[in-house]
């Protein structure tokens, strides 16, 4: 299982594990990275947790391992795995995965979706394993929880910004398998500011190498 690290890293060691509900699983192909409020060592103004622990996003200042579930525009079930340590707030954003296993159940949940587009984005992704904000906070490692992780083998991964946000728009913390035709398109929000924005992190190179 994933242990405590910067967001970087676990985004980057996230892809290719696979992520299983019950009778479906995924493999992870695209993330994003997030990390916290200004008082943590990546101050993040994207992150939910920027202005703190709220009832809402408790669950991304630890421990790491942890299942992040939120709800996005009042539908959407998107799913982040924490990565920091208690008390310091970190997180991947499950962006777009793989289809491994399940196909009968997602084809229920995902209606008309067909091919690598059934969980392209977040919102996709949570419908295709069939997520609620019931599972919000529950440790990915435990032989009790119904949602599991399993890390893969470390893979080459590209980096870009992240898909949507305002603020924080140009940082380099989105990433994906090179090639694989899950992987979602680059979309820049229409309120991001022009100009390169700056986030304290770990270099970012292009073309990672695992």
């Amino acid at each position: 299982m994933l242990g405590r690290s910067d967001p970087v890293t676990a985004a980057r060691r996230i892809l290719g594990g696979v992520l299983r509900h019950g009778d479906v699983a995924v493999r992870i192909v695209e993330v994003e990275a997030y990390g916290g409020d200004p008082a943590g060592p990546w101050p993040d103004p994207a992150a939910h947790s920027f202005r703190g622990p709220t009832p809402r996003n408790s669950v991304m200042f630890g421990p790491a391992g942890r299942l992040y579930v939120y709800l996005s525009y009042g539908m959407h079930r998107c799913a982040n795995i924490v990565c920091a340590s208690d008390g310091v707030a970190g997180a991947v954003l499950l962006r777009a995965a793989e289809v491994v296993d399940g196909d009968g159940m997602v084809a229920v949940r995902r209606g008309s979706a067909r091919g690598p587009g059934r969980a392209r984005g977040p919102g996709n992704l949570g419908s295709a394993l069939g997520l609620t904000l019931e599972h919000n906070g529950l440790d990915l490692s435990s032989p009790d929880s119904p949602v599991r992780f399993d890390l893969g083998e470390p893979v080459a991964s590209v980096d870009g910004p992240r898909v949507g946000v305002s603020a924080a728009a140009d940082v380099p913390w989105r990433f994906w398998i090179p090639g694989d035709p899950a992987v979602s398109a680059y979309r820049r929000s229409p309120r991001a500011p022009s100009g390169a924005d700056v986030v304290d992190a770990t270099p970012i190179r292009k073309d990672r190498r695992p």
